[in-house]
Order: C-alpha cells, then structure tokens, then sequence
C-alpha cells in the first residue's frame, strides 16, 4: 500500500485520501502503520501538517491530541487482546525525530516477541523488519483494521 498519500499524510488524510486513515478524532487521524510486525501497530497525526511538537498547540488543542492518543491505544489494546491471546500491552510514544510533523505511535506488544525484544524499545527491532514485504500493510490486515475501527467507534 503505497502512493503519494504517503509524502503528504496529513494532507491526503484531509483531503480524503490516506487509505491507511482509521478514522477522524477531535485533533487528529487515526492511522493504521504502514509496517505490521507487530500487528495492530498504529499512529495518531495531528490534523494541521505544521504543527511539529505538542507544544506549539494551544493548551485545549494539546489535551485533545493527547485524549486521541489515549482512545486510540485503548482502541488497539482491545482489538489486538480479542485477535490475539498472547497481546501483553501497548506502549504509547511521541518522538518526533524523523517526520517533521506532531504524531503518536501506538506498538502493541505480545508474549510471541522474541525473549531479547520483548521487554525492550520496539526501535531495537533489526532493521529488515522495517521493510520487508512480509510485514508491509496490505489487504491481509483488513480484519485487523476494522477490528480497531469499531474499537475507536465505540470509545467515540
């Protein structure tokens, strides 16, 4: 699933066009990742592509980014525990170093993680497992969408 979607996020999720958009929240999009080794793997953009750190957004604006944020973890936490038996939790992080816009990821993590990454950064997966095909997000994880489409549907 790739396309000029993917060097304007922000601006095809306004437009209508981000295939990978979830759904609308009250300061940003929930997005599916475009990389699915660990299934569910999601992020929230905020809906205003200058906007580069939590900071810059007024105060109201700040708490709804961070209110998406919590909607759109729990939203993953329960679609990926009904999906997935051995799912252990979501870690929530907003880093910034490498897209220049305020965006949220959202990792769930599972029991099945191999025992030396399982209860470290998600960052210390080898680098393979970030482009390989096997992992790239595709019509496989239809399922998996709708299942935290409904989940942020009915946390809404």
């Amino acid at each position: 699933m790739t396309g000029d979607w993917q060097k304007d996020r922000i601006g095809s999720a306004l437009r209508g066009e981000n295939p990978a958009v979830l759904g609308r929240l009250e300061a940003g999009f929930a997005v599916i990742g475009d990389v699915q080794f660990l299934p569910g793997y999601s992020v929230l953009l905020v809906d205003d592509p200058a906007v580069e750190r939590l900071s810059e957004l007024p105060k109201n604006r700040r708490m709804a980014f961070l209110s998406d944020m919590d909607k759109l973890g729990e939203a993953v936490e329960r679609a990926c525990r009904r999906l997935d038996p051995a799912f252990r939790r979501v870690n929530l992080e907003i880093l910034g170093n490498a897209d220049p816009f305020l965006h949220a990821h959202v990792w769930p993590r599972f029991d099945w993680e191999p025992p030396d990454l399982v209860g470290r950064p998600v960052w210390l997966y080898p680098r393979e497992r970030w482009h390989d095909e096997r992992y790239a997000l595709g019509p496989r994880h239809d399922t998996l969408r709708e299942a935290i489409t409904e989940e942020l549907n009915r946390l809404a």
